[in-house]
């Protein structure tokens, strides 16, 4: 259970970058790691998985209880090493409270926290904010500091201002432009895109072995207390799987278009005996034989509006084995492919209207969607915590579900939902709660076809 958090002062302070120098540095000491990411995003742990081949998840104190958290940490955690990134800043999260921020995660499965300051042009002040951050909850997890964007010759006045001040310094990380990795409007631009990611990762990973003390971090980690697991989430599973030995198949579309997917949804399906099985929307004419159950996951299809609409066979198929009533979750970028179009190039036609790019965020941030009606995942009045990210807006959202807003309390329509169907903008969470993963394990288990 060695584990640390990476966190930062604020966002865009370089946490990604020495997260990502680190997970190089570590692995290429021969130890296995597994990354998680505080909050719910997904370009970050799949960047983590295809660049590092290493296991990722995510941890999220807004879906998950405390010791919900704890129990994913401990059936996922790394055999030599976990690294944890922090999202936004440390203790940023849901209105003044800060709830669901870094701190939180790092407070319930009680890991050090190292802040990432970008210090270039500080030299007392960087002790003030480091003080600041340490002191501002009795428990505040702050362990050290990596200073990011400071030149060699500045690093030991920094590493004594803020030891004089109670905070170990582990060391820095200088600034790198040709190192640096490029991002769009929902984040990190995806590993494939990139040519010479080798290169960089190299460069991280060589910096990181130059600047920062690994060997203090590392037990740093190993400082971090035993976890204790609850019983309650096998109890559950348990209780829900099949007595038949025959494992319903759920086919996931993941590729370049589709790729965004909590591995906790992956998880929870398969311990509720399901055998997942993927395809590529972009790649595949057909979908898997013998499914009964249809997961369409978020991601970029707008980047791939034409090669998508190529795909007529596909597509076809998809919409005729909905219209035949296969459970089907279809959540932002699945649920803007069933659309009769993208920005008016054809798609999968099963959702009358068009989605269209905005210029701006639309609905973003944590909800609260309660059912209107009963549908595929749930009955009436039951509820689940989600998010919502996205620039593309649709002309025909759904009524299905009501939802509100964790900051501010606002309320309004959202998806489409049926005996068969989920499908909208929201991400879903379905450790959040299990009841709507068990809905959609049962129909699809019960679906004749």
């Amino acid at each position: 259970m060695n584990r640390i958090l990476i966190s930062g002062t604020n966002s865009n302070c370089g946490k990604t970058t020495i997260t990502m120098a680190l997970l190089a540095a570590f692995q290429n000491r021969g130890l296995e790691i597994v990354s998680f990411k505080s909050g719910p995003d997904y370009i970050d742990p799949m960047f983590h998985r295809k660049v590092f081949n290493v296991e990722t998840h995510n941890l999220d104190p807004y879906f998950s209880t405390e010791q919900m958290l704890c129990d994913q940490f401990i059936r996922n955690c790394g055999k030599d090493l976990s690294i944890i990134e922090g999202a936004m800043g440390y203790y940023d999260g849901i209105g003044v409270e800060g709830k669901a921020s870094a701190w939180e995660v790092a407070k319930s499965i009680k890991a050090p926290a190292v802040l990432i300051i970008d210090a270039k042009g500080m030299s007392n002040s960087a002790a003030a904010i480091i003080k600041g951050f340490k002191d501002f909850k009795e428990d505040s997890m702050v362990e050290g500091v990596i200073f990011n964007g400071i030149s060699p010759m500045l690093y030991p006045l920094l590493r004594d201002i803020v030891e004089n001040a109670g905070v170990k310094a582990y060391g820095f990380l200088p600034r790198e432009e040709k190192y640096s990795i490029g991002s769009r409007n929902l984040g990190l631009i995806t590993a494939d895109e990139i040519e010479d990611i080798e290169e960089k990762i190299n460069g991280f990973r060589e910096l990181a072995e130059k600047y920062i003390d690994l060997d203090g971090l590392y037990e740093l980690a190993k400082s971090a207390p035993i976890l204790e697991a609850s019983e309650d989430y096998k109890e559950l599973i348990e209780s829900s799987k099949s007595d038949s030995d025959k494992k319903t198949r759920i086919a996931v579309s993941r590729d370049n278009a589709f790729c965004f997917m909590y591995n906790e949804n992956i998880e929870i399906l398969e311990d509720l005996g399901c055998e997942v099985v993927y395809f590529s929307p972009l790649e595949d004419e057909k979908l898997p034989e013998n499914i009964s159950g249809l997961y369409l996951c978020g991601g970029y299809p707008e980047l791939y509006t034409e090669e998508l609409s190529k795909n007529k066979k596909l597509c076809n198929e998809i919409k005729d084995m909905i219209e035949r009533g296969i459970p089907t979750i279809a959540e932002c970028g699945g649920f803007m492919y069933l659309h009769d179009s993208i920005e008016e190039i054809p798609m999968v036609g099963f959702i009358k209207g068009n989605c269209i790019k905005t210029d701006k965020l639309q609905r973003f941030g944590y909800i609260d969607i309660k059912a209107l009606q009963d549908n595929l995942l749930c009955n009436e009045g039951d509820s689940i915590r989600v998010h919502e990210f996205h620039y593309y807006d649709s002309e025909n959202c759904g009524e299905a579900f009501m939802a509100k807003k964790a900051s501010n309390g606002l309320e309004y329509l959202c998806c489409h939902g049926s005996d068969s169907l989920y499908a909208g903008f929201p991400h879903i969470y379905l450790p959040a709660n299990p009841d709507f993963a068990k809905s959609f394990v049962s129909n699809a288990r019960n679906w004749e076809g």
